[in-house]
């Protein structure tokens, strides 16, 4: 799935690791119910008495040094010791400074001593007390953090609710502020608030497991009010997030018997239950800002139709109305805007949520996939970069910077991050929806996607068994899984296996012909296509889909098209300028059969480009072409589709050749951008591209029969000879490793060129390479 299509609820729950045990008999679940309730009670009774007995302690050891610090406090003073044992004073403003520093550096430990420094000097210092909170919090001693939160709030609530919230103002991040925000709210009475601000602070990062351990709120606000619906349901979601079935289950149960809306959400709602239930929570509420948000994020889900996703954003809009510090509908409507062609307004709103959250990492992955297909391959590497920095277990990051490396050759990186992605996340999980839908789970099939990715990788570098190997694990996983399916096809024609042929290839075409009804990009490559019982329409809708694909690419780019040189300057005695495109210019079939062809041009008519889009290989072939093209130009390094389109616009061409085709190492997209007036497929791919901006195929009659020509979206060019050449070039080499050249050279009609090239050494000793340099027809073929 493409992770910016994804809409991102304010709770969501774990990945169920007990699915396998929802069908013990009732008695025997009643069992596990209660002795999980019984152990629950108890870690809450020891925590509460650990609580009076740190209270009782804390108010002993002040009412000891009292006496002590009356002299100090009247002067604003502290006693302090240093690290060397030091004894000294300090200011009191100064040293809370000093603590805080010493908090943001993480330096805990030292923080904490100040802070217990402080609290000699006054035990009512309400902001020493959140500060200490704070630091147990980040050391997870959740019982220490609940006792200074408690502190602050017996000494001077309104006070600490006030800090708690200008914190949060100054900060809207700041995830410790809302937890302990919550904490005092509870204690107030204020249990909606504090509920939505337990809320916020996952909506920052959903995955804070540590947060969802201060459930002392949720247990506090049950305590007080029982009937209090929302609570019950929401501890069971941070049950079920911690893998505590049974718990989540009585919790869930509870809730509903208090609300049966709740069991609505419960059982995976249709399209018009869920948006019922929101609408019923925003009757009761109407300026709750996370239910608006969840809302639109229903309607974004349904958003096949089109007024379905004008609903989403008009209703993520009324989200941050409401909440304008509020980063996750920011996000959520990025994606709407993204989703309706708006490119432009869902950038700007993915960098505004990046403003209010500079560690919101789905905003840093979704804004990197926007500059992706805008071409900008080392913006969108650094954004996903950056993602998994703030969140180094986001699998979807890691997936997506696989991809963009696998474009850039860099296959073993991309390995590497496409297992790191299967170790994370073998669930890929959506997300979970939040109040109206708290109780609805969303879990993905097993990361197929990350299988079959690494797959494809496989694929690409060779390792043709590995390859089949990871297909079919995603297939286990999904198996409703058409790409991986007809990937795993090819490689098992790849290796020559035919076992249950004829049904895989029954599949694979009907794949394909419910995809293309369906107008889906299908799963078949267009090169691939020709190896499959597929119709020649069917080949020709395949290879159109995928030029569909390369023109959506570029429309992000918003270029205007380009101008082209004035036809009458080629009459008026400007040479025709010619450009050869191809990944291919190197050690390839290509190139054998085209290396002379730029040499051979009339340089008195014709002006010769070529644009290799892979680097030097550093072989004779590649130098070939170099030396023989008046202008060979290396777009390897040039990894934006228009800026390379840009190059060969400047450089005036007339015919631009496609010489890739659907080929590895093709750059359709250039041609898409449309930079010359005329462009041509030739030599490197056989088939159709289907493509409106490829206007003809040069071909031949074997290749190309003159009675299938309605099968080619381009005009066919057919050559006078019946085949597309087998040697167009017009000398050949070939290296003889021979110190008698006589048998050979009797049979070349002719006197070749010959010429030593190189010592080798060899079992009979010393002898010499030799080149042989004759005409391609006289080249002898059966003897060595």
């Amino acid at each position: 799935m493409d992770p910016s299509k994804q809409a991102y609820y304010i709770v969501p729950s774990a990945y169920d690791k007990s699915q396998n045990l929802i069908n013990l008999p009732p008695n025997v679940l009643a069992q596990k119910v209660q002795q999980q309730l019984q152990q629950q009670q108890q870690q809450q009774q020891n925590s509460l008495a650990l609580h009076h007995a740190a209270v009782a302690a804390a108010a002993a050891a002040a009412q000891q040094q009292q006496q002590q610090q009356q002299s100090l406090n009247a002067q604003n003073m502290v006693v302090v010791t240093s690290h060397a044992g030091q004894i000294g004073v300090m200011d009191v403003t100064a040293l809370t400074e000093m603590a805080h520093r010493e908090y943001q550096a993480g330096n805990y430990a030292n923080a904490e001593k100040h802070c217990m420094t402080l609290l000699q000097h006054d035990q009512r210092n309400v902001s020493i007390l959140l500060l200490l909170s704070s630091i147990h919090f980040q050391q997870k001693n959740f019982d220490k953090s609940m006792q200074f939160s408690t502190m602050a709030i017996q000494g001077q609530l309104a006070e600490a609710l006030e800090n708690y919230r200008h914190a949060v103002r100054l900060k809207p991040d700041f995830i410790d502020g809302y937890i302990n925000l919550a904490s005092a709210l509870v204690s107030y009475g204020d249990l909606e608030q504090a509920v939505q601000a337990y809320l916020t602070a996952l909506q920052y990062n959903p995955d804070l497991y540590c947060v969802r351990k201060a459930k002392v709120c949720y247990l506090k606000a049950i305590e007080t009010q029982p009937h209090f619906a929302v609570a019950w349901s929401n501890i069971g979601c941070v049950f079920n997030a911690q893998g505590e079935l049974w718990l989540a289950i009585h919790h869930f149960e509870k809730a509903i018997t208090l609300d049966p809306n709740f069991a609505m959400c419960s059982r995976r709602p249709g399209f018009d239950r869920a948006v019922a239930a929101y609408l019923r929570a925003l009757a009761l509420s109407p300026n709750h800002a996370v239910v608006h948000g969840n809302l639109a994020c229903v309607y974004y889900e349904q958003g096949t139709i089109c007024s379905h996703i004008d609903l989403a954003i008009e209703t993520y809009k009324r989200a941050i109305e409401l909440q304008p510090n509020f980063p996750d509908a920011y996000c959520n409507l990025a994606n709407a805007l993204k989703e309706k062609g708006m490119v432009a307004e869902a950038e700007q709103a993915y960098n505004t949520a990046l403003q209010l959250c500079p560690t919101h990492a789905d905003s840093q992955n979704n804004l990197a996939n926007i500059k992706r297909e805008q071409g900008k391959i080392e913006e969108a590497t650094q954004l996903y970069l950056k993602a998994l920095e703030i969140y180094p277990e986001f699998a979807a990051a890691h997936s997506n910077l696989a991809s963009i490396l696998q474009q850039q050759g860099r296959l073993q990186e991309a390995i590497e991050h496409y297992k790191e992605a299967i170790k994370i996340s073998p669930t890929f999980a959506d997300a979970y929806s939040n109040m109206g839908n708290t109780l609805k789970e969303m879990i993905n099939p097993a990361f197929a996607d990350a299988h079959s990715n690494l797959a494809s990788i496989h694929k690409d570098s060779g390792n043709i068994p590995e390859a089949i190997h990871s297909y079919s694990t995603a297939l286990k996983l999904k198996s409703d899984f058409p790409d991986a399916f007809c990937n795993l096809a090819h490689c098992l024609q790849i290796i020559c296996d035919w076992s249950d042929y004829d049904a895989r290839m029954k599949k694979l075409v009907g794949i394909v012909e419910e995809q293309l009804s369906k107008k889906r990009l299908p799963s078949v490559h267009p090169h691939h296509s020709m190896l499959y019982p597929l119709s020649h329409d069917q080949r020709m809708a395949i290879a159109n889909k995928h030029a569909q694909l390369c023109m959506e690419k570029v429309m992000v780019l918003h270029k205007p098209p380009y101008p082209y040189p004035d036809r009458l300057s080629v009459r008026n005695g400007q040479r025709l300028r010619i450009g050869y495109v191809s990944s291919d210019f190197g050690n390839h079939p290509t190139s054998h059969l085209m290396q002379s062809i730029p040499g051979m041009h009339n340089r008195d008519l014709v002006e010769v480009f070529c644009y290799a889009l892979s680097p030097n290989d550093g072989t004779n072939f590649r130098q070939k072409l170099m030396n023989e093209s008046e202008h060979f130009v290396d777009l390897s390094q040039v990894h934006c589709n228009g800026s390379a389109a840009d190059r060969i616009n400047r450089d005036g061409i007339h015919i631009l050749i496609n010489m890739n085709g659907y080929t590895k190492g093709a750059r359709n997209e250039i041609f898409a951008l449309k930079p010359s007036p005329v462009q041509v497929m030739w030599l490197g791919y056989p088939g159709t591209s289907g493509a409106p901006f490829m206007d003809y195929i040069i071909t031949d009659t074997v290749t190309s029969p003159i009675s299938l020509a309605h099968a080619y979206s381009e005009k066919v060019i057919l050559k006078e000879k019946n085949t597309s050449g087998v040697n167009s070039h017009k000398d050949t080499v070939t290296v003889v490793n021979a110190t008698n050249l006589e048998p050979l050279l009797a049979k070349a009609e002719g006197k070749p060129l010959i010429r030593e090239t190189e010592v080798s050494y060899g079992t009979e000793g010393e002898f010499k390479m030799t080149e042989v340099v004759m005409p391609v027809v006289e080249v002898p073929t059966t003897d060595p």
